[in-house]
This record gives C-alpha cells, structure tokens and sequence, in this order.
C-alpha cells in the first residue's frame, strides 16, 4: 500500500492533453477525487496544452504522445525550451510500453511516460513522483527503456554516442567528480537510489545527493534525462557495461 503523501502547500495543477474527450473525462475524474491534486484544464491537442500550461500556471501535463496537429512531441519540446516553464513535469502518455516517440520525448525533457493501462493508483503516484521532481522512472520501466532501444540497437539515427549530440553529452560529463560519473552509471543502469547505497556503501540521502549535484551539472531536469546522457554520452554501453575512463 503506497504511503499516505505529506501535505502541499497546495494542490498539484495538472493539465490533461489528450485528444479522445473520454480519456480526458475519466482522468479528470480520477485526479480530481485526490486532495492534493486538481485538474486546471484540457487541452485537445499540442498548442493548446502549452497555452494552458501557460495561463493556469500548471505544474505538471499528462501528455498523450499522438495528437493531431501538434502533438505530444512538439507540446513537450516547448515546454522544456521555455525556461518560464522549467518547473512544469510532462508525463508522456502511451498506448505503447516504450516507442521511438517516447524516446524522442524524453531526450526532449518528459520527466517519464506511463501507460495508458496503468492502474489508478499508478497514474496518481506518477504525478507526485514528477511534481516533486524526483525520479518517475522505475527501475524496471528504466531498464525496458534502455534494453528496447537504448541498448538494443532500435535507437533513432542519431542516438547514444553518435555524431555531435554523443561528443555534446560527453564533453558535459567533464564536469562531473569520479563519484558522480559512478552514480551516474548506476542510475543509468536502472537501479534505485537504495540499490545504488547498497552498491557504493553509502547512504540513499548522499546518494540523492550526488543524483542531483549530477543532474545540476548537466542541466538535466531529472532522472529521465540522466539515462537517455549516460548513453548519449557513451558512459555507459549496451549490456549496461560502463565505459573505460
């Protein structure tokens, strides 16, 4: 049973952009039962969702990936590209597991995606997950990522370690310590922070630590990003075998 969450100052502002109106309707009704979250619009497609964002001052999109017009890629390129919208979390919603456009979306600054599927209780812990900035990617639906693209060679043209986007991310690792290259690594990898604290005989806080010295550094909104940097970069490589120094 999931843990009772603390009290916020006030309620998460989520905007849902979907273009099925029922979809829209069954997850206002969800969002809206929580007290520490409320639906501030909806939005039929990609512009309308960053307009939205925009005048009610949202903290978080559920964002279905495939819109006409413009879609979810798009929505999620201007959000991330907006620094006035730094705070805002995009969840990407999908009828697919992990697609190509996934990956597109999280390169593009998604904090995570979700299935449609999903059960309620997931979808809610999701959007405090991401509202709070921490690391909505699971372990286990971090390692599908890297396993059906990132490290199975379905990555888009122009993915980890190639060309001017992978010699970009490896430069930004200049800035990182030994330690934080490590950590790196690990999240990368797919493992959680206590795993991680196991591994390295430290505490989860110093690893929380490190994840978001690491994340400043690279100017990564969050863990999402670390992952998709770490194989850009070429930190670490399929398999999950980390890169000679």
């Amino acid at each position: 049973m999931s843990e009772v969450p603390p009290p916020r100052v006030r309620p998460i502002r989520v905007v849902l952009a979907d273009d099925h109106a029922l979809m829209r309707s069954a997850f206002r009704v969800l969002v809206d039962s929580e007290p520490d979250m409320e639906v501030v619009g909806e939005a039929g497609d990609g512009a309308e969702a960053v307009r939205l964002v925009r005048e009610e001052r949202a903290d978080l999109v559920l964002m279905d990936i495939r819109m006409p017009g413009s879609d979810g890629l798009t929505a999620t390129r201007a959000i991330s590209a907006d620094d006035g919208l730094r705070h805002v979390r995009v969840v990407i919603l999908t009828t697919f597991e992990v697609d190509e456009y996934v990956i597109e979306a999280l390169r593009a600054g998604a904090s995570g995606f979700l299935g449609k599927g999903a059960e309620p209780d997931e979808l809610l812990a999701a959007i405090r997950v991401a509202a709070d900035g921490e690391a909505l990617l699971s372990p286990a639906a971090t390692r599908g990522l890297i396993d059906r693209f990132l490290a199975g060679g379905d990555a888009p043209a122009g993915g980890p370690a190639d060309g001017a986007e992978g010699t970009g991310a490896t430069e930004r690792l200049g800035a990182l310590t030994s330690r934080e290259r490590e950590v790196l690594s690990l999240v990368a990898r797919g493992l959680a922070n206590d795993e991680i604290a196991e591994r390295l005989e430290v505490s989860p806080l110093t690893v929380k630590t490190h994840v978001n010295r690491t994340m400043a550094k690279l100017g990564a909104r969050d863990r999402a990003q670390l992952v998709v940097l770490a194989y850009e970069s070429g930190l670490v490589r399929p398999g999950g075998r980390t890169a000679d120094p």
